[in-house]
């Protein structure tokens, strides 16, 4: 700001040395033409051409006609050279006449006031005046988002039912860490709008902050009310595979983040939301080499889901248990699960592998049988097993060294 004023100054005199140059310039060199010499010499130049007439004449070199001619065209001569020098002394005069200081004094005092005024109606002046705390602060995020928070506390009292500031306050202390007061924030929007699903999931996010990324009863409990609402919530979604991400459930991760950018609403970014799921596969593509190098044996890979109709019948109600296993094909070698695995409702749809790592016990494995049935099951009650009032699906005799990928879809109750 300091070179900006320098610069103006600078301008603004370099204007001033144009104007008052020539008048001091002039003070050193005004002088008078004295033409007087020259009127001298024009008349003594008469005066020898008039005598050189007159020797001609006496000595019979011209006629009396041609002597009165010369005389009359030498006084001629003498009477424009005369006029001709007092008109050349008057314009070198006025040329040389010094000039006044009132034009230079009154165009100088224009260019300043107009400066003044123009800076002034910029709104440069504002700018400059202000303290260099203010433009160091625009620099500073911190500073901005503190700024920011103070200037929405401040509309927050002057409109206490403005929904949009009271949410903007809310993420804006998300962004401050101060997750206590972003939860206040928040309710004051849910008294001011309701119940809704986005509302429920920044809460969420809120306390799963303030509880150091840890999902406990209390988030899991605002993450069952927004999705009960709107099971595609954005901020709900995004922070379920979040955590997942963190918890390298990669699988999980890819289906709530897919999940969001699916529903192609406006308010979100999607770009990042792909960038981040094609990390998320990336990941859960090493992973999965390294597991299968680890472990040898048949690998059933099953990719699970409801159907739609199961899918908003079950939406509204508790999260319920799911159970995907497989057992021998063969009755003679038990009912017992050779590999399984146990879920809830809200993974769906989700990609499982069935190998000897997912085993009960080691004695009964994937790898001692040829074929397999293999379940998906809805527990009602929440217990191991097919009973009455579960949701199932199924396939038989499937070859354990089946490299096809097996899709089970969850729609048939269990008489």
């Amino acid at each position: 700001m300091l070179e900006l004023i320098i610069l103006i100054v600078a301008f603004v005199l370099l204007i001033l040395v144009v104007v008052w140059l020539p008048v001091l310039r002039q003070s050193h060199k005004v002088e008078v033409v004295d033409n007087t010499q020259r009127d001298d010499t024009n008349i003594r130049l008469y005066h020898e051409h008039k005598r050189e007439i007159e020797k001609d004449f006496e000595q019979s070199n011209i006629d009396d006609e041609s002597y009165q001619y010369l005389l009359s065209e030498l006084d001629k001569s003498l009477l424009q050279d005369i006029e001709v020098n007092k008109v050349a002394s008057a314009k070198e005069n006025m040329v040389n006449k010094p000039l006044s200081l009132m034009w230079p004094a009154a165009l100088s005092l224009f260019i300043i006031i107009f400066s003044f005024v123009l800076y002034s109606k910029s709104g440069a002046y504002q700018e400059l005046s202000q303290p260099m705390q203010t433009a160091q602060a625009s620099n500073n995020p911190q500073q901005q988002a503190l700024q920011q928070t103070k200037s929405l506390l401040i509309l927050t009292t002057q409109e206490p039912d403005n929904s949009e500031a009271w949410y903007s306050l809310g993420q804006s202390y998300i962004g401050l860490g101060e997750y206590q007061q972003a939860l206040n924030a928040y309710d004051q929007v849910i008294r001011i709008e309701g119940e809704t699903a986005d509302l429920f999931g920044a809460k969420a996010q809120a306390y799963y902050y303030k509880n150091n990324q840890k999902i406990n009863t209390v988030v899991q409990a605002l993450i069952d009310k927004a999705l009960a609402i709107d099971a595609a919530d954005p901020s709900t979604n995004i922070l379920i595979g979040m955590h997942s991400f963190i918890s390298e459930d990669y699988e999980k991760a890819i289906r709530h983040w897919q999940l969001v950018v699916d529903t192609g609403r406006s308010n979100v970014n999607s770009q990042a939301l792909i960038e981040a799921i094609t990390e998320a596969k990336q990941r859960l593509t090493s992973t999965a080499a390294q597991v299968v190098d680890e472990i040898q044996g048949p690998q059933l890979h099953i990719e699970v889901q409801l159907s739609a109709e199961l899918q908003a019948k079950l939406a509204l109600g508790d999260d319920k248990v799911v159970f995907v296993y497989a057992i021998a094909a063969d009755a003679k070698k038990g009912r017992m699960p050779l590999a399984a695995v146990k879920m809830n409702i809200s993974d769906l749809p989700t990609s499982i592998v069935l190998n000897d790592s997912r085993a009960m016990t080691p004695q009964a494995k994937l790898s001692d049988v040829d074929s397999v049935h293999v379940y998906a099951i809805v527990s009602a009650s929440g217990g191991a097993g097919i009973k009455p009032g579960d949701y199932k699906a199924e396939l038989l005799n499937v070859e354990v060294n089946s490299l096809k990928p097996l899709n089970l879809i969850i729609n048939d109750i269990v008489e």
